[in-house]
Formats: C-alpha cells, structure tokens, sequence
C-alpha cells in the first residue's frame, strides 16, 4: 500500500512542477533532538521471570536532516542516533543504541510562508546494538587482547563493519511543524522545528537475535525539537544561494599497521587495510560563502581467530565552513575547513554464544574497546552543477572533494596510541542534488 502511495506523490509531484515554469522553492538543513517510547517486552518478560526489575522504556534521539520543498512537496533525508537508558546488574551495565537512515516525502498543508506545517512519511533501514557490559574500559590493550570476554554484544545490520551493512525495513509517519526566525542583513533564517508521530518495524521479528525480538528499539511515538538553516524561497535568487545533499564515496587512507603489530602480539589475524566508505555532506552556499555538514563511517572487519570475529570502526562528523573561489557557468571550485568529533572503537564478537536466556545468566563472550575526540580537516573541492530541467526546480551536482584529516584527541586504546587510523589524506567523489 505504501508504494503505490509513493509513486502518486511522485507523479503530482512532476505534474505540478510542468505546470509552473518557476517554482517555489525552499531548503533546509536542521539538527535535532527528543524522546521516544519502547518497551523492551521480551526480555523484560525474561527478567521478570527471573524475579528483576524490567529495563526502564523510552531512549533519547539525536538527529540530522536535510529537507527541500518545491512547490508543497517535501523531500528529504534524515539519520538518527538512538540511545536507550542504561541499567545495572551486578558488574554489568545493559544499554541499547539504534541508527535509522531515512528518506522522506511528505506535503506541506500550509502556503509558503514563515510559519511550515508539513504531514510525511518516511522509508529507511536501521542498525541495533543490544549490549551487557562490565563496566570501565581496560587500561592495557594487551590485557583487553588476553581476555576480550567483558559481557556480551548483540548486533543487527552491523555498521560497525560498515555503512553498506545498514539493513532491513524501517518506516515512520509523522508531522512537523516549523517556524522561521529572520536574520538581519542575510537570505537564511533560523529555522525552529517540531516533529511528532511513530516509527515502527513493519515486520514483525524482523529485529530477533538469541531468540529475544528486539523490534521496540526501532518503534515508538516520538517528539523531536531542533533549529537548522533555512533558504526560503522568497528571501533569495538561487543562483546566487543554495543548499543541497551530497552522498559521496570516498577512500580515506589511514593507516592500521601499528594496531596490527599489537594483533600479531597476541596470535590475532591481521586486519585488512580500510575500504572504501560512504557518507554525506550537507552544503550550503551563498555568494562566495560555504557552510555545511558531513558525517562518514570507516571500518574495517575480518576474523580474528577460530573464536573470534572482529572489526575496527570510526565515525567522523564535522562542521564545516568555506569560500567559494572560482564559479563560471556550472563549474565551482571552493575551499572548507571543518571541525569534528571522531570516535575509534575495536571489537572482538565470539562466534558461539548461545541463545537467551542463558546467554543472560552466562554472558562473558564479547568486548570492545573505544576512544573518542575532536578532528580538524582543511578540504578543496570541485564541482559540476548539471541542470536536468526546463523548470529549473534542481540540479544534479557532480563533485570532488580532497582534504587531510588530524585529530585533536589523544585516541588511545589503553597504552597504545591510534592516532595514525585518525589521520591522513582522503578524496570523495560526490552525487548530489541542491534546487
């Protein structure tokens, strides 16, 4: 039902930007930040059944989107972070986290104006890291290599061995309500939005590990609040100001040797050299100035030994700011410089852990071992802008973008610095579209 749904949004969409020779045209980038509710019912029939206390319902959710409208209709893109309450039990900390990438159309139910009021629906796939943990990191990472076992982890659609794991069904309805603040002497406004409805996994099972189903992670009605960016259609002449979504892939070249010494110290496969990765920048322009965001996931994975699968894994996000320095006809070419949060985090999953619940009552199998900091990066990049209509409602964005990360933060594992898998040169080639 909800295809076909999709499909005549698509279609009044096309209709309606033939019938007009210009349209009307807005876009934003927001950050975002609220609750949802999930109960955890499985396992918490489990704990109940063994006379404890339930996990506490509800996580926290953390946000960045991107939306265009032409005309009033809607399309954009969002990912989430969820993190779900922490408990203690006896030396073990339980905690769950979620990621859902989405992409939404939707219509608006107001005229272009300050004031935004936006029904939507979106599609998307997700990631789930159910967990049962000692508590503190290990002070040694050969102590870690010795005896990895802490507690248990639990990983569906694994991102941590990469963005192209992100994987099953994910859909949410909701509204969204926004309200432009002017800023003085510029085309953007600050834009403040709302945003309610339910997420849910229509399958049901569709998120089962160790025979518990942990589908509630991804459900729940929410209520988000956030600010972001916005270009408003009657603010600007769009040759002049833009804003648009650029997914990219990109080859980071960092290096794992050192960490590989340590593997080799302790009878573990080698780690093979990173892939490469997929991500997405959010840039905006006006005049010649630049501004934006990105985020990207690198990883590595491999077995470590006959017991052990493992995986290496940092996620980048950045803030970025620029100058456009050259532009004629639909070639551009600008400088950014961006600063970030990075974070590097190592894991060692046995292979044959049982299922619940005596997975529950037995749950030294897996660990994992993190550190986190901020990054600097300089950038130049280079892009194409193809208009692909008469109607002039978008272009199609061809880009290259090289830089050299560094970190700020110490990222030490323990005793052993991982500084060199921080740090190094990186070139993206980017698909995108800005109105």
């Amino acid at each position: 039902m909800r295809i076909p749904i999709l499909l005549l949004i698509f279609i009044l969409w096309g209709q309606s930007l033939m019938a007009q020779t210009d349209p009307s045209r807005r876009s934003t980038f927001y950050l975002t930040y609220g609750s949802s509710g999930a109960n955890l019912r499985e396992f918490n029939e489990m704990l109940s059944d063994k006379g404890l206390s339930p996990l506490r319902n509800g996580y926290t959710t953390l946000g960045i989107g991107y939306q265009s409208r032409i005309n009033d209709f809607i399309f954009g893109v969002e990912l989430y972070q969820n993190n779900g309450p922490k408990s203690v039990f006896r030396d073990y900390e339980l905690d769950y986290r979620t990621s859902r990438l989405y992409f939404n159309v939707g219509y608006a139910l107001t005229e272009e104006g300050r004031v935004q009021f936006i029904h939507y629906m979106s599609l998307g796939v997700g990631y789930l890291n159910f967990q049962m943990l000692k508590e503190g990191q290990p002070e040694r990472l050969g102590d870690f290599l010795a005896s990895p076992a802490q507690g248990f982890i639990l990983r569906k659609n694994d991102i941590q061995k990469g963005s192209n794991y992100f994987g099953g069904f994910l859909t949410e309805i909701g509204f969204q309500l926004g309200y432009d603040i002017r800023i003085p002497s510029m085309e953007e406004s600050i834009e403040l939005i709302g945003k309610f409805g339910y997420s849910f996994s229509p399958f049901e099972n569709a998120w089962n590990k160790n025979g518990v189903a942990f589908d509630n992670t991804q459900a729940g009605a929410f209520l988000r609040m956030g600010a972001g960016i916005s270009l408003p259609d009657r603010n600007i002449f769009y040759d002049d100001a833009t804003l648009g979504l650029h997914f990219f892939y990109g080859k980071n070249f960092v290096s794992v040797g050192s960490f590989n010494e340590s593997l080799d110290a302790n009878d573990y496969n080698r780690l093979p050299d990173i892939p490469g990765n997929i991500g997405f920048k959010i840039i905006g322009e006006n005049g010649r100035k630049m501004y934006g965001a990105e985020i990207f996931n690198l990883a590595s994975k491999g077995t470590a030994n006959e017991s052990y699968d493992q995986s290496l894994n940092s996620i980048r996000f950045y803030g970025n700011l620029g100058y456009q320095l050259f532009k004629r006809n639909n070639l551009e070419m600008g400088v950014l410089g961006g600063l970030g949060f990075g974070s590097v985090r190592y894991t060692l999953e046995n292979l044959n852990k049982p299922e619940f619940p005596l997975l529950f009552e037995e749950p030294d199998y897996d660990g994992y071992i993190f550190a986190r900091g901020l990054m600097v990066k300089p950038e130049l990049m280079i892009a194409y802008a193809l208009p692909i209509a008469k109607v002039n409602a978008f272009n199609v964005v061809y880009s290259i973008h090289a830089g050299y990360e560094m970190p700020l933060g110490r990222y030490r594992f323990g005793d052993t610095s991982m500084q060199s898998f921080m740090k190094g040169p990186y070139l993206q080639f980017g698909l995108g579209v800005r109105p």
